[in-house]
């Protein structure tokens, strides 16, 4: 089996397919066939923090304009004051899937887990997911340590619920403390039970390749967001920059255990709505889903 270098080196920023297509090989399966295999359509859902203001203007008509441009599902970044129940009307009437939250970690933490739980409960959501940390968890070597505990711990308190915590980066994951990556400390303390949540742009911008990391912690990149990077264009939506995107998928699919595809796009050369649109038909012209 090639080692990790090998797919560090050649693989994702580059526009190389060659690595993960050996590693295919290496199993007797042809790169385009991965999915095929699983027997699954890619579910790609949308984080609606790309389109928050609409959301917040409008979130019935926004939900219905989500659904009607094709995601399967949504991952939420806030409720907009609607109770679970309201919530889970609204999804079921535009077809949609609950794919995940992005929850602060005060809402996972002492009495307020419970409500936190019973309303995702109600929505169908089992990814819980925390988007950032405050400075006192993320702040030295050590803090990253006893952070990485404390999800274990988290991991444990939802399991029974039929839920998985996870974690969602943005770049200083990527910016050394003593030497060695938070991103690292992180994953390599946390149980695999911990959902490693990759924002490929956030680690580029970190200054990381995000594709070694699939490879590093197999099976935990259950739900993952698909974000564009680009040297020269910051406002470049996915399929116009500098991602090898059918690499990021298919080993997505070879080694990290994806469950949800999940677009996020925070700058915009068009209307928000117009973007995450864009976004999803260059997914399909590169046949991607």
């Amino acid at each position: 089996m090639r080692s990790e270098k090998d797919f560090s080196r050649r693989g994702f920023l580059a526009g190389s397919v060659a690595a993960v297509s050996a590693l295919a090989g290496e199993e007797g399966i042809a790169f385009d066939e991965v999915t095929k295999m699983k027997g699954k359509k890619r579910k790609v859902g949308l984080q609606l923090y790309s389109v928050r203001e609409d959301c917040g203007k409008d979130l019935e008509g926004t939900l219905a304009k989500v659904a009607k441009m094709g995601y399967m599902g949504v991952e939420f970044a806030g409720y907009y004051g609607r109770s679970a129940k309201e919530m889970r009307k609204l999804l079921e009437a535009n077809g949609l899937v609950c794919c995940g939250t992005h929850t602060g970690l005060d809402t996972l933490l002492g009495d307020t887990l419970k409500a936190t739980i019973e309303y995702n409960k109600t929505i169908g959501n089992k990814y819980l997911i925390v988007p950032s940390l405050p400075g006192k968890y993320r702040g030295s070597h050590e803090a990253w340590q006893e952070t990485a505990k404390l999800f274990n711990e988290l991991a444990a308190k939802v399991k029974p619920y039929g839920m998985r915590v996870g974690y969602h980066n943005h770049s200083v994951e990527f910016k050394p403390i003593d030497g060695k990556l938070p991103w690292d400390t992180f994953m390599k303390n946390t149980d695999k039970a911990v959902i490693m949540q990759l924002d490929t742009g956030n680690a580029c911008h970190g200054g990381a390749d995000p594709f070694p990391f699939l490879y590093r912690y197999p099976e935990r990149a259950i739900t993952v967001h698909l974000k564009e990077f680009s040297k020269t264009n910051n406002k470049a939506l996915l399929g116009e920059g500098d991602l090898n995107w059918k690499a990021f998928f298919a080993l997505c699919e070879a080694v990290g255990g994806t469950d949800w595809y999940i677009v996020e796009h925070e700058t915009y050369a068009y209307p928000p709505l117009e973007c995450v649109e864009r976004c999803l038909r260059n997914l399909q012209k590169m046949k991607l889903v």
